[in-house]
């Protein structure tokens, strides 16, 4: 986890900045992961980009796999060389789709382990807190988790732990009293589990979200690949994307405190937003259609561009080419000339065997 703990660790100092000005962790969750979406809405457009542009060469690699279907070392180069000639590289989209999955592991550690990514408090402070409140029995409540929540047990049980967590600094403790108020949002409160709250609380709606956000985002990313390709996944793949991911949030959003389960909610709903606008506006027809016009823009500027000959640069370019065919219409003639000859000696050659042979039958 420190790895991700370090991207929360980045993404908290936002967290907290967005906490300080509603003073309520459910709206900094909000703003902070449509925030995220926005900056990382670029790499979405170039990753569509070059799926538009690999769909340009469909045809052609087709073609050059039917060219080369017995030597994939040719294949293999002729691709590459097709590559470079449509200034495209197939690895370019690579570091571009792996860079959000940090980032929102990043992001889930922030909301997770608050005390350390969003608040920033000592790490050695934070180890003796979870180690004490670990020997509590009732304050670690989610226990299929262990003390994987505990930063979020301490924030939840801070009025009743506040006289022996002596460990923090008094900075540390307005900080953490402060956060601890904030955690209620639509009437819920998301430091509270829903596998341990009863049905008045109504947080078994995050679960509920968290699944019925999950599957229309599927069910839509589904229904617009049929409708602009004309193809579908094989069902059992189709079953697997549908109902996996919202299962598992389903799962997730409902043994975990809710103020994870309320984060998937906004991510799924962020992400949905995403791709409708992306499509709308950057689908990959559209995107290709783009490219040409800017191509053929920018080859309309070059040609612009180019100045016209003088009339005496045009005059010899003319000349050149004038003598050019005069030489060739000249090569020509000789070169029939020649032939001509040529054959008038053979006849010749011919004509005198018969003579002779003529002669030599009759003195016989």
């Amino acid at each position: 986890m420190g790895i991700f703990d370090f991207f929360g660790s980045i993404l908290g100092y936002l967290l907290w900045f967005l906490y300080t000005i509603f003073k309520n962790y459910g709206m900094a969750i909000l703003l902070f992961t449509v925030i995220l979406k926005l900056v990382l809405f670029p790499t979405t457009i170039k990753q569509q980009r070059m799926m538009a542009a690999q769909s340009k060469l469909t045809d052609k690699l087709n073609d050059l796999k039917k060219k080369y279907a017995n030597n994939q070392q040719k294949y293999n180069e002729e691709v590459t060389k097709l590559y470079s000639r449509e200034g495209i590289s197939p690895t370019s989209g690579c570091l571009t789709s792996l860079l959000p999955f940090p980032i929102m592991l990043g992001i889930y550690r922030s909301v997770i382990a608050p005390l350390s990514n969003t608040l920033h408090c000592s790490a050695d402070a934070v180890q003796q807190a979870t180690a004490y409140i670990s020997k509590i029995p009732g304050v670690v409540y989610t226990t299929a988790a262990g003390d994987f929540y505990s930063q979020l047990n301490i924030i939840h049980n801070f009025d009743a732990l506040k006289a022996n967590l002596t460990m923090f600094s008094d900075a540390d403790l307005a900080k953490i009293e402060s956060f601890s108020r904030g955690f209620r949002i639509f009437g819920l409160d998301l430091l509270a589990t829903p596998q341990g709250s009863s049905f008045t609380t109504f947080l078994w709606l995050i679960p509920a979200l968290s699944l019925l956000s999950g599957l229309a985002f599927q069910l839509y990313t589904m229904w617009y690949q049929k409708k602009t390709t004309g193809q579908s996944q094989q069902m059992g793949c189709m079953l697997v994307m549908l109902l996996f991911f919202p299962l598992i949030s389903l799962y997730w959003a409902y043994t975990m405190p809710a103020a994870v389960g309320f984060y998937w909610i906004i991510s799924n709903l962020t992400s949905f937003v995403q791709t409708l606008i992306t499509n709308r506006y950057f689908s990959t027809g559209q995107l290709t259609a783009m490219t040409e016009a800017q191509r053929a823009v920018t080859m309309e500027a070059a040609e612009a561009a180019v100045k016209p000959l003088s009339a005496a640069a045009q005059k010899e370019i003319a000349d050149k080419i004038a003598a050019s065919a005069q030489a060739g219409a000249a090569n020509q003639q000789k070169k029939a000339a020649n032939a001509k000859k040529a054959g008038n000696k053979k006849k010749k050659s011919g004509s005198s065997s018969d003579d002779s042979n003529a002669y030599i039958g009759t003195k016989k």
